[in-house]
């Protein structure tokens, strides 16, 4: 479903299938502590030669599509359908910023917005879902604002410095999104 790899133009950002020229970014994003936290990446530091070949693999995948949230020339984050089920036609969307410098300035939501265009315009997809933790009210408002739905929470599913955090699952139907974006 995702064999083809596009370059979507916003206003603010450009999206394109990632690759080697992003690692220095990638390697900023998974060093920022404040987006191991968001994201609730257990990971720890990872390093270039990790980096480097997973953005050179990315490319050979059908089944998912990560592309590189440029502003400008500069690699401000990454955003990602993964965990695709094809055959109930669903996946799951991942998005991380580089850092608090990126932060505010409409990156992410414009991202996301042109990946839902792309993914419910151009493939059979009709559920896009997330995970988002409730520490995190500044993502759940553009969530909100793009066309995720709350589902649920799910009860302590991060332990982050010795504590317990929930978590919401969210998604976006293909009718939900037309219904506003057509």
């Amino acid at each position: 479903m995702f064999s083809k790899k596009p370059t979507l133009i916003g206003d603010r950002v450009t999206l394109r299938p990632v690759g080697p020229e992003h690692v220095d970014g990638l390697l900023e994003l998974c060093a920022d502590d404040e987006v191991g936290r968001l994201t609730g990446s257990h990971a720890g530091p990872v390093d270039r030669a990790t980096c480097e070949q997973w953005y050179a693999t990315r490319g050979e995948l059908a089944e998912r599509l990560d592309l590189a949230i440029l502003a400008g020339s500069e690699y401000v984050g990454e955003v990602v359908l993964n965990h695709l089920d094809a055959p109930n036609r669903a996946c799951n969307l991942r998005i991380a910023l580089i850092g608090s410098r990126v932060f505010g300035r409409g990156y992410g939501t414009e991202a996301i917005e042109l990946l839902l265009r792309h993914a419910f315009t151009t493939t059979p997809l009709h559920r896009i879902s997330l995970d988002v933790f409730t520490f995190n009210p500044r993502a759940i408002r553009v969530y909100e604002k793009v066309g995720f739905v709350q589902e649920g929470v799910n009860r302590d599913a991060l332990f982050w410095e010795g504590e317990w955090h929930d978590s919401i699952p969210m998604a976006v139907l293909r009718p939900e999104w037309e219904a506003r974006n057509l």
